[in-house]
């Protein structure tokens, strides 16, 4: 007999930006399969007699392969388990969603996806400015900063993410915006425009802070974090932040 698998979307790491479907999923799993980034608090919503398997991936730091992950799914639904796959942020968004649920498909496992916040979403808040505005940032854009080879992937799409009135937000971005920003500029994105870092959004490790595009090689190259870093560029209402801000809570 066949289990079943919930795809949960975590969201960045305060256990509060959880949706209730999701934490419904955590309470009633036999077995839950999470991201480094979605352990901790959010963990203490799991049902507390399920097995609980780290399976994360963080960049310069020994990781399960992706096969061997996909194969645990299939392993543990196919003992007729109800599984939770716990990713960070959206699970749809930079999540490797696409393997996990080819390899459920060719077992013939049903699954479901439980949505949640990225931590775009989730950056913007903390900052306390929108991700678009009526006339000056009419599109949104998210890529990653790096690609299999932990290198700046080399089919971006130059001419749409220099565009200036867009907003961008870069994922993983952190050792190779420098390599961006000089694409960036040389397609015509003025240097001056504005960009936010998030470091660690939505935890109480969480920093932002205020820069320029020809700012940010240096900031990123002095920048000493263990925590995920977020860029967002483009025509963000900045002007109101002070230079470097830390979570707090009402």
């Amino acid at each position: 007999m066949s289990g079943f698998v919930s795809f949960v979307s975590s969201g960045p790491g305060d256990p509060e930006l959880l949706t209730v479907k999701a934490v419904k999923r955590l309470e009633t799993a036999d077995a839950v399969l999470f991201d480094d980034l979605s352990a901790g608090p959010i963990l203490t919503h799991a049902n507390p007699e399920a097995d609980l398997v780290g399976v994360g991936k963080r960049a310069g730091r020994p990781s399960p392969k992706q096969d061997h992950v996909s194969q645990l799914l299939v392993d543990y639904a196919k003992s007729g388990l109800k599984v939770v796959r716990l990713k960070s942020g959206d699970s749809g968004v930079f999540g490797r969603l696409e393997e996990e649920i080819a390899a459920l498909r060719g077992a013939n496992i049903p699954f479901e996806i439980v949505p949640g916040v990225t931590a775009a979403s989730a950056a913007a808040a903390a900052a306390n400015i929108p991700l678009t505005r009526r006339l000056t940032a009419r599109r949104m854009q998210f890529i990653t900063g790096h690609d299999v080879t932990g290198g700046l992937p080399d089919s971006l799409n130059m001419a749409a993410l220099a565009d200036p009135d867009a907003t961008t937000v870069v994922y993983m971005g952190k050792r190779t915006f420098a390599a961006l920003a000089e694409k960036l500029i040389e397609a015509g994105l003025p240097p001056e425009t504005h960009a936010l870092v998030a470091l660690g959004v939505s935890t109480p490790q969480q920093e932002l802070s205020c820069h320029t595009v020809g700012e940010l090689p240096q900031v990123m190259r002095q920048m000493q974090t263990t925590a995920p870093v977020l860029i967002l560029y483009g025509p963000l209402a900045d002007s109101d932040l002070p230079e470097v801000t830390s979570a707090e809570t009402p």
